[in-house]
């Protein structure tokens, strides 16, 4: 088993943004969420600590979004639209990464996503985390 720091280049679409990321524990972190706003952007994304996050190029280009308690900051390229991370919530020391940006990685990569209970959020209770349910893909 590779123990060792994954790195990865990732994009938008039209590659205006650029980043180069650090997955401590590989892509061991997928989730989604059953959140209002995550469930409407339907990514899957993978943990990242803030310190291993590199813009490469266009980090100018992003655009912020918030809502509700305005904790979370959701970031997109301003010319593509694409959803690229978001500094999180339930943990600001993390950023989730959206793995459809990562180069040479695709949503459907994974047979199994668990889904976190978005809607009621752990930062609204000292329940912690709950998992939802998990998302799955058979391919035909």
């Amino acid at each position: 088993m590779n123990t060792l720091p994954q790195h990865h280049k990732a994009a938008c679409h039209c590659g205006a943004v650029q980043f180069e990321i650090r997955l401590t524990d590989g892509f061991n972190t997928i989730r989604r969420c059953t959140c209002s706003y995550c469930r409407m952007r339907g990514a899957i994304a993978a943990s990242v600590q803030l310190a291993d996050i590199t813009f490469v190029k266009g980090e100018d280009n992003l655009t912020l979004y918030q809502f509700n308690t305005r904790t979370a900051q959701h970031y997109f390229c301003k010319t593509c639209g694409i959803y690229t991370h978001h500094q999180r919530r339930s943990n600001p020391n993390q950023f989730g990464v959206n793995v459809a940006c990562i180069e040479g990685v695709s949503p459907f990569d994974f047979p199994e996503v668990p889904v976190m209970d978005g809607v009621s959020h752990p930062s609204d209770s000292t329940a912690g985390p709950k998992i939802a349910g998990v998302l799955r893909f058979s391919p035909s």
